[in-house]
């Protein structure tokens, strides 16, 4: 009887080891991720994304599952390759109010005057946007993207709603230019 109790307990030892060091098996979740380098502007194709499967602990808040929902929509700030694609990276409602703090941000495309100046500019500087008459158009502009385009490159700037619709309204019929704050 003894002897049978020790080969018992020998087993459970043994079974709880094996528990142990058994890999644990998580469940995984669909996730979408940057499948090259990709340069902020860019609008995102099927090639430009792939899905892969992450443990929920490793997923951030707002990462997308559904390649149909990225197709043609444009990429906010540069991602490398293989990193997770969220709402908050694309341009719209979620970046625009992440990336100025506004509860009541718009974006508004702005092409300037002097194409270079762009080249200073990274998501995330603030700017004030200018008319050629000297006229402050909007103060403390938040450059969401730079988008390159023909004549010239494309800025992408959140302000209060009531001030981006009269940005973009000036810049319909005027030239303007920042001034980098």
């Amino acid at each position: 009887m003894f002897a049978l109790r020790r080969i018992l307990a020998a087993g459970l030892v043994l079974f709880a080891a094996v528990l142990a060091f058994r890999p644990v098996r998580v469940a995984e979740v669909p996730v979408l991720v940057a499948a090259r380098d990709l340069a902020p502007g860019t609008p995102l194709s099927t090639s430009d994304i792939k899905l892969l499967r992450a443990p929920p602990s490793l997923v951030p808040s707002g990462a997308l599952s559904d390649p149909a929902s990225v197709g043609g929509q444009v990429l906010a700030g540069a991602a490398a390759a293989g990193e997770p694609i969220t709402s908050v990276r694309l341009l719209g409602p979620s970046n625009i109010r992440l990336t100025t703090g506004l509860p009541d941000a718009a974006a508004v495309a702005v092409r300037l005057v002097d194409d270079s100046i762009a080249d200073l500019l990274v998501p995330g500087s603030h700017v004030d946007i200018v008319g050629p008459d000297q006229e402050v158009l909007a103060s403390d502009a938040v450059v969401v993207t730079i988008r390159s385009g023909e004549p010239r490159r494309l800025l992408v700037v959140g302000l209060p709603r009531a001030v981006a619709i009269r940005v973009a309204a000036a810049s319909l019929s005027r030239e303007v230019t920042v001034t980098l704050r």
